[in-house]
């Protein structure tokens, strides 16, 4: 298992921070016969996906690559399909979906959470 830093590749990059920092990734090597597969905790615009992708074709372009979510909450604005999916989340835009884990939070459990009005816009 590697990690990867998607920070520069996404298009959205003004939004994170006016200098975001940008971890090193652990992917090394000739990848040019592997199956990659994207891991990502939920699919929603599709946008973090994309520049997974677009860091992997620059980087580390492999034969294939796959996209597994644990959950997939609708909404895509990018042709994105999930290979693997853990379970689809009828969500509203006004909505986050939270994943919780043992290791980070104590918990395993996954919350939908309405944002404030204020935070929303």
């Amino acid at each position: 298992m590697a990690t990867i830093d998607v920070a520069f590749y996404n298009d959205d990059l003004s939004t994170v921070a006016s200098e975001p920092i940008v971890s090193a990734s652990s992917l090394n090597g000739d990848l040019g016969e592997a199956t990659l597969v994207i891991v990502d905790d939920v699919l929603y615009t599709g946008r973090t996906v994309w520049a997974a992708v677009q860091y992997l074709l620059v980087a580390h372009p492999a034969r294939r690559v796959q996209l597994a979510t644990l959950i997939d909450r609708g909404h895509h604005e990018l042709p994105i399909q999930a290979d693997f999916v853990g379970r689809v989340l009828a969500t509203r835009d006004d909505e986050i979906v939270k994943v919780m884990l043992n290791e980070f939070d104590g918990a395993e459990k996954v919350l939908i959470v309405k944002l404030e009005a204020e935070a929303a816009s």
